[in-house]
């Protein structure tokens, strides 16, 4: 196990090293113009010209990126143009709220999207499976940002249940339970895709288990029905599942963008879309190799988990 998860990190150094290059080059080349977005419509070409030389805009790309590179390795993002403060910093300050919101995302996606599964595949063609897929397949079909907006018009402008943005309230509150009632929208908004691909694909998976020869052999020594399914059919399902739970989890990572837009959620993903507003290129540079290198150590980790609950994958 240790020279497989060994191999699977080494392999994962290339992949960051492509990432850094494709994150460096995309946002330097769409970002446009980030002098003239710091000095204004009306700056005169000399003023731009030389802002541009301050913050090393007008040396060659490749340059840029050695320079930049460098600075990552060192754990030195740069420096806002327009916060004026350290990438790094801000980045990591945003972060937290991020990963709460992606983190219970996942955590409700994983419980709900295997419990439907289960259910929709031991009730094979009863109505409660027809149920469950018709169910699975609105939840696949509705785009996150509208199931958002149309949360906050029923469940806190209407009946006013729960806050209608933000992390913490503003007077008062601030613990854990202020935490959780402001989660509980967002963290949903997020986790309905999730959860619905999951469950799909967990029915799919514990049908192909049901059908193994060791679940009718478990069957025919007599065990307890809740036995087969719970624990050797679940067990060999999970297997086959776990590389969808690594997907969704980079998927929560980057659908924070718009539900953090939504419920004005203060985290990366709308310290995004603000900083590509005013063209910061190195913050926008920063938050999005970080959320990219999380989303390849996540892909790691799930790898070695589906090694652990199949051994056949590490030879």
């Amino acid at each position: 196990m240790t020279a497989y998860a060994l191999r699977r990190l080494a392999l994962a150094v290339p992949v960051l090293v492509g990432v850094s290059v494709v994150v460096f080059l995309t946002i330097s080349l769409i970002a446009g113009a980030p002098a003239l977005a710091i000095l204004g419509t009306f700056a005169t070409p000399e003023t731009v010209a030389r802002l541009n030389a301050d913050l090393g805009l007008d040396r060659p790309l490749p340059i840029r990126y050695v320079v930049w590179l460098k600075g990552v390795l060192t754990g030195d993002l740069g420096r806002s143009y327009t916060l004026g403060r350290p990438v790094a910093d801000e980045v990591l300050e945003r972060l937290w709220p991020t990963l709460i919101l992606a983190s219970a995302a996942l955590a409700l996606s994983v419980a709900f999207g295997i419990a439907a599964g289960v259910v929709s595949a031991v009730r094979q063609n009863k109505l409660t499976d027809g149920a469950i897929r018709i169910v699975l397949l609105v939840g696949i079909s509705t785009p996150s940002f509208f199931l958002g907006i149309m949360l906050i018009q029923w469940l806190s402008v209407r009946l006013g249940w729960f806050p209608t943005g933000g992390m913490v309230s503003l007077f008062g509150g601030q613990g854990f339970f202020d935490l959780a009632h402001h989660l509980v929208l967002p963290a949903v908004t997020l986790a309905v895709v999730a959860t619905a691909i999951v469950g799909r694909l967990m029915r799919a998976a514990m049908l192909e288990a049901l059908r193994q020869d060791f679940v009718r052999t478990a069957r025919a020594q007599g065990l307890a029905e809740e036995r087969v399914i719970g624990v050797h059919a679940l067990k060999n399902a999970a297997a086959a599942i776990t590389p969808v739970i690594g997907l969704q989890a980079g998927y929560v990572l980057g659908g924070a963008v718009y539900v953090e837009t939504v419920f004005q959620w203060p985290g990366v993903g709308r310290m995004l879309v603000e900083a590509i507003g005013r063209r910061d290129v190195l913050l926008v540079q920063g938050g999005v190799l970080v959320i990219a290198a999380l989303y390849v150590l996540i892909n790691v980790a799930t790898d070695l988990a589906q090694a652990a609950l199949d051994p056949r994958i590490k030879t």
